[in-house]
C-alpha cells in the first residue's frame, strides 16, 4: 500500500522550507499584502453577499460605491472652500464674531484621553502632544476643548478613516453628548484649501490682520512685505494654560481677521477671541510656518 500520508508530509515540509527564514522579504511582504487584502476586503464582501447566488465579476470597490449611496441619508455635510470663504468674508463685512477651528489627531486624542481612551494609550500614540501645547493627563484642557467644539462657528474635521482621525471624532462626540448633526463642519485641511485655491489672499487684502502664535513675528514680516496691513503679532503661546493671557492680549488689538497658529491651544483661542472681540478668528495651523518660510512641521 502506498504511503500517501508520508508523501504528503514530505511535500508539506518542502513547502515549509521554501517559505522559511530564507524566503526573500519581498515574497513575505507580498503574501502579507494578499492576506490583508483578502481579510480586509474580499472576505468582508464574501460575508455580506447572499449565499444562494453569486455576482459575476464584482469588485470590492464597486460594491462599496453601490453600498454608500443608501448610506448618504446618514451623512453630515462638509462645507467646501468656496462656501467657507464666503462665510468668512460675510462675517468680516458684517462685523460678526466667527470662530473657525480645526481638529486633527492631537486635538482629538486630547479630547479622548481618559474618556474614550486611557491616557497611557494616548501618550504612546501621540508623543508630540507636549510640543503641541498639552501635557497629559489634563482633564481641564480636555473640557476646554469640548466646550470650544460645542460653540465654534465652524469645525474642521479629518476625512481620513485612520482610527485616530474621523472615527475618533465621532467617538468623542458620543462621549461628550455632542450631536455632530448640529455642528457646522468642514475639512480639517480647510486652511490649506483656502490658500491653494487662491481664496485666502482676497480675505486678507484691505483687512487688518492679527497674527497669534510662535511663528507670528516671522509671518507678520512676510505678509507686511506683501503690502498687507498687520494689526499686531501676539507671541509666544505657551500651551493650554496660556490661553487666557493670549486672548486678553490679542483682544486689545484693532483687527478684522486673526490668524491663530498655536497648536492645540488655537482651538480655544479662536473661540474665546471671536467671542470677546466680536471679530473673525481662524485656526491657521502649520500653514503659518509654510507661508513664513520656516521649516515645515507636520500637516496641521
Amino acid at each position: 500500500m502506498r504511503k500517501f500520508r508520508k508523501r504528503g508530509a514530505r511535500r508539506s515540509s518542502v513547502r515549509q522550507a521554501a517559505s522559511g527564514p530564507h524566503e526573500p522579504d519581498e515574497d513575505r511582504y507580498e503574501q502579507g499584502y494578499r492576506a490583508g487584502y483578502y481579510d480586509g476586503g474580499e472576505k468582508l464582501l464574501e460575508d455580506v453577499l447572499p449565499k444562494n447566488a453569486v455576482v459575476p465579476d464584482i469588485t470590492v470597490r464597486e460594491a462599496l460605491a453601490a453600498g454608500v449611496v443608501p448610506l448618504m441619508s446618514r451623512s453630515v455635510p462638509l462645507l467646501d472652500a468656496g462656501t467657507v470663504h464666503g462665510e468668512l468674508e460675510s462675517a468680516m463685512r458684517e462685523r460678526r464674531p466667527y470662530a473657525l477651528i480645526r481638529l486633527g489627531d492631537g486635538e482629538l486624542l486630547t479630547l479622548a484621553h481618559d474618556v474614550v481612551l486611557p491616557s497611557s494609550e494616548v501618550l504612546a500614540a501621540a508623543p508630540f502632544l507636549s510640543y503641541s501645547g498639552v501635557d497629559l493627563p489634563d482633564p481641564g484642557a480636555r473640557e476646554v476643548l469640548a466646550d470650544a467644539v460645542r460653540v465654534a462657528s465652524l469645525v474642521g474635521i479629518p476625512t481620513s478613516r485612520h482610527p485616530h482621525f474621523q472615527p475618533l471624532f465621532f467617538q468623542v462626540c458620543r462621549a461628550y453628548g455632542i450631536d455632530p448633526y448640529r455642528l457646522r463642519l468642514t475639512v480639517s485641511t480647510i486652511n490649506y484649501q483656502l490658500e491653494e485655491r487662491g481664496l485666502l489672499a482676497p480675505l486678507m487684502e484691505g483687512r487688518k490682520i492679527l497674527i497669534v502664535g510662535n511663528a507670528a513675528a516671522q509671518l507678520a514680516n512676510v505678509l507686511s512685505e506683501k503690502g498687507l496691513h498687520i494689526a499686531g503679532a501676539v507671541h509666544p503661546v505657551q500651551g493650554m494654560r496660556d490661553v487666557s493671557r493670549v486672548v486678553r492680549e490679542a483682544a486689545a488689538f484693532d483687527f478684522d481677521l486673526a490668524l491663530v497658529a498655536a497648536g492645540i491651544p488655537a482651538v480655544p483661542i479662536c473661540v474665546h477671541l471671536a467671542g470677546v472681540s466680536g471679530k473673525v478668528a481662524m485656526d491657521f495651523g502649520h500653514l503659518a510656518n509654510r507661508m513664513a518660510g520656516l521649516a515645515p512641521i507636520g500637516s496641521g
